[in-house]
C-alpha cells in the first residue's frame, strides 16, 4: 500500500487539481491516500456518491464523513458532477484493468460516467493490485478506458493508446 501511495504522491506533486477515490478497506492506497495527496497538490477533489450512482465532487478539507453505501466522503460543499472536468489528474479505483486500459469497476457505472466528463488530455490512472492487471477484459459500450495503471509491484505503467498525457502542472 505504501508503494502505491508513494507513486501516486509523486504523480500528483505540484498538480493544480487532482481527483481521486477514497479507498475502501483493503483497496490499494489505503486510508491515508487522500491526506497524502492533499499535501502535495493544489486541490484534491473527492467523490460523493449520488442516489442515481453518479458522482458529485467536493474539495477535501481534511475531513471525511460517512456517506452512502458505507463509503467515506468529503465533508465540504458539493461542487457538481461537471467539476471533474477541471481535474488535471484523475485517479480511479478498479477491480481489474487490462493492458489496453479497459477498467472493471463494481458495476454501477459511477466512474465510467465521471471518466466520460474528463477532457482527453487529462491523465487517468486506475489503481489495482498486481494480479488484477490482465491481458484482456470484456468491454461494454459505456466503458471508459484509463491511460495508466498503478500497482504495488510495478508502480506506474502507461498503457498503449493515444499519446499519453502527463498531469497538467501550472
Amino acid at each position: 500500500m505504501e508503494s502505491v501511495t508513494a507513486t501516486l504522491v509523486d504523480l500528483g506533486r505540484g498538480v493544480p487539481t487532482v481527483a481521486c477515490y477514497v479507498p475502501l478497506p483493503g483497496e490499494p492506497g489505503g486510508p491515508g491516500l487522500p491526506e497524502a495527496l492533499a499535501e502535495v497538490c493544489g486541490v484534491l477533489l473527492l467523490p460523493v456518491l449520488l442516489p442515481d450512482l453518479d458522482l458529485d465532487w467536493a474539495a477535501y478539507d481534511g475531513r471525511l464523513v460517512p456517506g452512502a453505501r458505507g463509503l467515506r466522503e468529503p465533508a465540504g460543499t458539493r461542487l457538481g458532477r461537471a467539476r471533474i472536468a477541471t481535474a488535471d489528474l484523475f485517479i480511479v479505483p478498479a477491480l481489474a484493468v487490462d493492458l489496453s486500459g479497459v477498467r472493471l469497476g463494481r458495476g454501477g457505472g459511477s466512474y465510467d460516467r465521471a471518466l466520460a466528463r474528463v477532457p482527453a488530455g487529462v491523465l487517468t490512472v486506475a489503481v489495482v493490485y498486481d494480479p488484477e492487471v490482465l491481458v484482456r477484459l470484456p468491454e461494454q459500450p459505456h466503458d471508459q478506458r484509463v491511460r495508466a495503471v498503478v500497482t504495488p509491484g510495478t508502480g506506474l505503467r502507461l498503457l498503449p493508446g493515444p499519446a499519453q498525457p502527463s498531469p497538467r502542472r501550472h
